[in-house]
């Protein structure tokens, strides 16, 4: 299957189509990639953009994909350093050096769960891809989002229609981490399935909750990749396996660019 993988993978050059700021410090972008959105097969993959082409800066990043639409493929992220601003920079018709689609997809199974779709920090867009998918498929889906601030929002606080906000200083929505708005989400769901992404700490919070409440879930852990592909072996996640010699690295371990980066929340160790 990994080989299979890889062979679908493309190297394109983009046309960026449109890139703008959605919210504090969080930027959308949109990319003519033809053929890599050809490839694509679900949310939770993501591509690898050569931001620059230098000695100083080698390495692709890593970035998630928030949507397809025929040949256009969108993400979202937040700036973090020299890269990423640079990103901010481009305007309508620059051109982007494009390694995709990389990664696995969340997959949705009984049809009687209803999904809980938890995203923050750059986690955003696969959660929002995934709460799209399901929005054209028919299937029900509670959307829950967390940030520092109401700044970094750019949705609306909207329970009624099974949108939860969070965030740390209670500017909007629901005061604290995702947990508490989780908890509230799930007051009227009867058979909850929860998928989620963001930064680590995040994660381990929805792993314990889930595993408490005894929720399946899957996580899409982020992770410093290097290539993408399985060959540095820089970004790995442990997996929940005690009975594996510590020295038997390729079963105690998961390389997230090629296994991931979705994973059942009970498989991995987060943190």
């Amino acid at each position: 299957m990994k080989q299979s993988r890889i062979q679908l993978l493309r190297i394109e050059i983009a046309t960026v189509l449109e890139n703008k700021l959605v919210a504090s410090n969080i930027w959308k972008m949109k990319m003519s990639l033809p053929r890599i959105a050809e490839q694509y097969k679900g949310a939770g993959q993501f591509i690898q953009i050569l931001v620059q082409s230098s000695w100083d800066s080698p390495l692709r990043r890593p970035m998630s994909i928030a949507a397809v639409d025929g040949d256009q493929i969108a993400i979202i992220y937040k700036v973090f350093g020299v890269m990423t601003q640079l990103l901010t920079e481009l305007k309508p018709g620059a051109a982007l050096d494009v390694l995709g689609p990389l990664g696995n997809t969340f997959t949705r199974g009984n049809d009687e769960c209803t999904s809980v779709l938890v995203g923050g920090g750059v986690g955003l867009a696969p959660i929002f891809n995934l709460y799209e998918e399901g929005m054209r498929s028919g299937h029900e889906s509670v959307l829950v989002i967390g940030a520092r601030t109401s700044e970094e929002h750019f949705i609306d606080h909207d329970p009624k229609n099974n949108v939860f906000l969070a965030t740390d200083d209670g500017t909007i929505g629901i005061p604290g981490t995702v947990i508490p708005a989780i908890e509230k989400s799930l007051e009227n769901v009867n058979k909850p399935a929860i998928f989620a992404c963001g930064p680590e700490p995040m994660l381990k919070a929805v792993q314990d909750f889930a595993a408490t409440h005894q929720i399946p879930t899957q996580i899409s852990v982020e992770s410093y990749m290097g290539c993408g592909v399985g060959i540095c072996q820089g970004c790995v996640v442990e997996k929940c396996n005690g009975t594996i010699s510590e020295h038997s690295y390729h079963e105690k371990y998961s390389l997230v660019c090629i296994d991931g980066p979705v994973y059942q929340s009970k498989d991995v160790i987060i943190g």
